[in-house]
């Protein structure tokens, strides 16, 4: 085999390599958008469940111990969500508030929900199935209107939150999985992305609740 040859099929592999690795930091960038993509659809399904929990308390469908306690829960997970964003205007600031730049920020942090944000979230999920009680109350709240369209609103949201979190975390995984192979560790096609995390928190709908997505 000439030089010629020689230096023609180290070119071959070389490009061939580069075409590798091109190839696995393009899909790799694709699932970091991907997993920040997810994150910021799971924000927005996890704040619209904390604001049909605000209205089912604030509707007299609950006791009023029941009513305090949701209340308190939401407005935390409310709190919590607008850490990162604006000043608080009033005493219970409105996440819808937010700038979007502080959105993407959060979610291209890759970083999960955080632990305060995770711990008022599961707060949420307990203090829920708490007041809404067996699966013979839930139906008992539901038998007549406000309770119905609220504890609909409510399933409704929770559900596609629970989905949410599903899709989120499955991308996160994917993104792990690709960044864990040895090629892209040892030519560091991640670059300086933080490693995804993936949001642990407790979403088990209550009994009798319908996982309803509409």
């Amino acid at each position: 085999m000439t030089w010629s040859e020689i230096g023609f099929f180290a070119l071959v592999v070389c490009a061939a390599l580069v075409f590798l690795a091109w190839q696995a930091a393009s899909r790799l960038d694709r699932l970091h958008r991907k997993v920040a993509a997810s994150r910021i659809a799971l924000d927005a399904q996890l704040v619209r469940r904390a604001t049909a929990a605000l209205d089912l308390a604030s509707s007299g469908t609950l006791d009023p111990a029941s009513s305090v306690l949701v209340a308190e829960a939401a407005y935390q997970v409310m709190d919590d969500v607008v850490s990162i964003g604006l000043p608080p205007t009033t005493d219970r600031p409105d996440p819808r508030g937010r700038r979007a730049a502080d959105v993407v920020a959060a979610a291209l942090a890759m970083d999960g929900l955080g632990a305060a944000r995770e711990h008022a979230e599961s707060d949420l999920s307990a203090t829920l199935r708490e007041a809404l009680g067996s699966a013979q109350e839930v139906r008992e709240l539901r038998s007549a209107d406000p309770g119905d369209q609220l504890v609909g609103a409510l399933a409704a949201a929770w559900y596609r939150a629970s989905l949410a979190r599903r899709f989120h975390n499955e991308a996160v995984a994917q993104a792990q999985r690709v960044r864990r192979l040895w090629y892209v560790r040892f030519l560091h096609l991640a670059g300086r992305a933080p490693m995804p995390l993936t949001v642990e928190l407790d979403d088990a709908l209550p009994d009798g609740l319908d996982p309803v997505a509409g």
